[in-house]
């Protein structure tokens, strides 16, 4: 198949976005596809291609912190006009699959899946519905609960529009928080807070107006994540952290936490924790030709609390769907070639 696959773009995650890439090509090729690598950002948005296989491809690195957001204006600019005409548009309406690489941004709350459904593409992953869904952490946690999913008690905040809000004051009192943007991923700009003057300094960083923030209770337990693809269910792995959070530096370096698949629980537990998964997936409308993975993070008691679910997981050789895969059997291309044949049915 002649495949395309997309990478970068314009959101903090953009380096983790064009590791996944340039290891979904790699796989690509091994399974003997015809690749073209695309960053719709960059100024010279083909990476790489048409590669042919038994081509051989170098991979990227992702530094320890996410890159400055200061361009995002110009990054989106390029890459609207990249996917609404012109060469790039050309290539992907060429292609018999466009693999989206993405994580973050426009990539991953379904901006980039609209535009591909109304060129009538075909691609990998969750429509526009169910990644819009998924990618507001509070609108997301608001289905989770009225779906009968375990979440926390969270507030919503925009720091520099007033008084902190009293929902806010009280789960600070109440014990620490951890305060995340509300549209993000990769734990970019996450903190764990112990103090209303600590929760100064989280407004001062997010600036006047800045993005939206969720607020909640931190817990204290074990971190678990348990991917799908498709109908199936992968082991679940365990995060062994050895900071409080699991943030962007950790993720991203090698040998920073552990990851253990399959996770070192009893076995009611991993079903347990397997069902809260597929509940939360169908919840917020991925189907079965979707893959996407729910991250769980326990409370005092062991009692796991649901996070979110990520519509486009990390690729990238650290990254936690292809541990799972691993622990599950799986190659790496042999995960790369089930996502693709979920988008072939």
């Amino acid at each position: 198949m002649r495949v395309v696959v997309l990478c970068g773009g314009e959101s903090p995650e953009r380096e983790v976005s064009l590791a996944s890439g340039w290891s979904v090509a790699g796989a690509l090729l091994e399974r003997e596809h015809e690749v073209v690598l695309v960053d719709p950002a960059a100024a010279a948005p083909v990476l790489a291609g048409p590669l042919h296989p038994g081509a051989v491809i170098d991979g990227a690195a992702v530094g320890t912190e996410p890159p400055p957001l200061s361009d995002r204006r110009r990054l989106r600019s390029r890459m609207h006009a990249a996917l609404t005409g012109g060469p790039v548009l050309e290539l992907l309406c060429d292609a018999d699959l466009v693999f989206l690489a993405l994580h973050g941004g426009w990539g991953e709350d379904g901006h980039v899946q609209a535009l591909l459904e109304m060129a009538g593409l075909r691609f990998t992953g969750a429509d526009s519905a169910a990644c819009a869904a998924a990618w507001h952490k509070g609108r997301a946690q608001a289905v989770l609960d009225a779906a009968g999913l375990p979440v926390v008690e969270r507030v919503l905040w925009r720091p520099g529009t007033g008084e902190v809000p009293e929902g806010v004051k009280r789960l600070v009192a109440a014990g620490p928080v951890v305060t995340k943007p509300v549209a993000d991923g990769s734990s970019v700009s996450v903190h764990h807070v112990d103090s209303l003057s600590q929760l100064e300094d989280v407004a001062a960083e997010a600036g006047s107006g800045g993005a939206e923030l969720l607020v909640e209770p931190f817990l204290p337990g074990r971190e678990f994540t348990v991917a799908m693809v498709g109908e199936q269910l992968l082991p679940v792995v365990e995060i062994e952290l050895t900071t409080p959070l699991f943030d962007y530096a950790a993720k991203y370096q090698p040998g920073a936490v552990g990851e253990v698949c399959p996770a070192r629980v009893p076995d009611d537990f991993a079903r347990r924790l397997q069902e809260l998964a597929l509940r939360a997936h169908r919840a917020l409308g991925f189907g079965p030709d979707t893959y996407a993975r729910t991250d769980f993070r326990c409370d005092g008691d062991g009692a796991p609390m649901c996070l979110e679910v990520n519509a486009l997981p990390g690729l990238t050789a650290a990254s936690l769907l292809p541990c799972a895969a691993t622990g599950a059997g799986w190659t790496y291309p042999d995960l790369i070639g089930r996502i693709m044949d979920l988008s072939t049915r």
